[in-house]
């Protein structure tokens, strides 16, 4: 089959949220956070890079560690954590890395000669006087970075962290003084404070009243400029959605735009946050133009818990009038276009998954409990194998995969495994007629089962929903 880009568009071993992308010069960059496989908590890993030709968002290239969290002096060991970074070239032309440093409150920079080579570290973001940004009374918590080089040379810092009933003591530090989203500029050494904080955004408890109520700010603070508008993309209370606003001002005067994609698709069609079509967790990213159009840059979250998150894309449309109108997770983001609707693909590449009781929502910390499908994998973190799977689909399961360009189609196989007794049965919809009918038995090993699949041609999604007694593992299927 001819290579496509798939949703996770990564290899399926690898697990980087918070994606900020980047083109420089003919190649797509993405800087993320990196979380391990069946991690204890967010951020663990050291930062990687991955990149792609523009003109082939499918061939994807691993460029190595960029930065290791033992070269920040703050924390020579590797227990500490390394959140989300962003990326941007100074005026002397050197790439300057911006990250938060563990739960420190501070923020600290790396640069490099190169996009994706070795970067070094370079300082903490400071004032004039030496002073850390973030070490002075009521700052405000220093926080997943995003920077702005703009035309004119100023460059602008923007940070925040607005959670609600946070457990600030069981990370041993006191309350943190909330008071929304905020913008700094920095000198032209890109480190030294210029002029700041001053808080733009507002949180939970100052949003009333305002554009932004019932989407406030929480965290994942991106900056973009597309003509003479300044696009603030970030992650709302709601933890499961990326919202955007925009300005004709970089350090204020901005106005809530709405959600560009959430990682349960709810609000799409009307649907509330009890009717997820996925297992929701935070969310962060931005958006990047790639040959003339436009993406969005997510995660999701995998293995039961919220520390094994995977990059996703999604194409967006930026309208006539600056509006971006949300977009649904798909199975084929970067591809522009359904997948071809022949061939085998592997079960990972689910964009809607949940038990028969729905999908569980966002909350700090949660754990999927037995009654539900989940991704996962066989080995160990960053294993170079595609071992990727769906887990535990029992009674009432649904993975859904969107979308298919079916042409003269007319049966489907599947590779599963577990205790399951029962069929698989698929669907173009979540509550649509059976076009096949896929019997189940019991066994231990991968197995693969067909059966006659009566489809329309044309764009499809296909659900498949497992009836039957025990659970069953879900590999890989099909298209014939």
């Amino acid at each position: 089959m001819k290579l496509q880009a798939l949703n996770p568009y990564l290899p399926s071993y690898e697990y980087i949220p918070d994606g900020e992308p980047y083109v420089f010069g003919d190649r797509l960059y993405v800087y993320g956070s990196h979380d391990k496989f069946n991690g204890m908590f967010y951020c663990e890993n050291d930062y990687v890079c991955w990149s792609a030709p523009v003109d082939d968002l499918s061939n994807w290239r691993y460029e190595g560690v960029i930065y290791k969290k033992v070269q920040d002096p703050m924390g020579k060991t590797d227990n500490r954590l390394l959140f989300a970074p962003d990326v941007q070239p100074g005026p002397d032309g050197r790439y300057y890395l911006y990250y938060a440093f563990d739960f420190l409150g501070v923020m600290s920079v790396a640069v490099c000669d190169s996009p994706a080579g070795k970067y070094e570290f370079y300082g903490h973001v400071h004032y004039k006087d030496g002073t850390l940004l973030g070490a002075q009374e009521d700052e405000g918590f220093q926080f997943d970075p995003g920077v702005l080089v703009d035309d004119d040379g100023k460059v602008y810092l923007y940070s925040g962290f607005c959670p609600q009933n946070f457990p600030w003591d069981q990370l041993g530090l006191e309350d943190q003084t909330i008071k929304g989203g905020m913008v700094i500029e920095l000198e032209a050494d890109m480190i030294t404070v210029k002029e700041g904080p001053k808080y733009i955004f507002p949180d939970k408890g100052r949003g009333l009243g305002t554009d932004f109520e019932g989407h406030e700010f929480f965290e994942a603070s991106s900056i973009r400029k597309i003509g003479d508008t300044y696009y603030f993309v970030y992650s709302s209370f709601n933890g499961h959605e990326l919202c955007y606003a925009t300005s004709k001002s970089p350090i204020g005067g901005f106005r809530y735009g709405g959600t560009i994609i959430s990682n349960g698709d709810i609000y799409l069609d009307g649907r509330k946050d009890d009717e997820a079509l996925n297992y929701t967790g935070n969310n962060h990213g931005s958006i990047v133009e790639i040959n003339g159009k436009w993406f969005v840059f997510y995660h999701r979250q995998t293995n039961k818990h919220q520390f094994s998150r995977q990059a996703c894309a999604e194409e967006i449309q930026i309208e006539s009038d600056g509006s971006i109108k949300q977009v649904e997770m798909t199975s084929c983001g970067l591809n522009s276009g359904p997948l071809i609707g022949k061939g085998e693909y592997p079960a990972y590449i689910a964009c809607n998954l949940m038990s028969r009781s729905g999908a569980v929502r966002y909350e700090f910390g949660y754990v999927i409990d037995e009654s539900h499908p989940y991704f996962t994998q066989q080995g160990g973190d960053r294993e170079d194998n595609p071992n990727q799977y769906i887990a535990n689909m029992t009674a009432g399961a649904i993975a859904g995969f969107k979308y298919f360009d079916i042409k003269e189609v007319s049966k489907i196989s599947v590779k599963v495994r577990g205790t399951g007794k029962g069929e698989l049965q698929v669907s173009t919809t979540t509550s649509g007629e059976e076009v096949a009918r896929i019997p189940i038995s019991p066994e231990e090993d991968w197995l693969m089962y067909t059966a006659p699949m009566k489809i329309n041609d044309g764009v499809n999604a296909l659900y498949f929903t497992y009836q039957g007694d025990g659970a069953i593992d879900l590999y890989s299927f099909t298209i014939e």
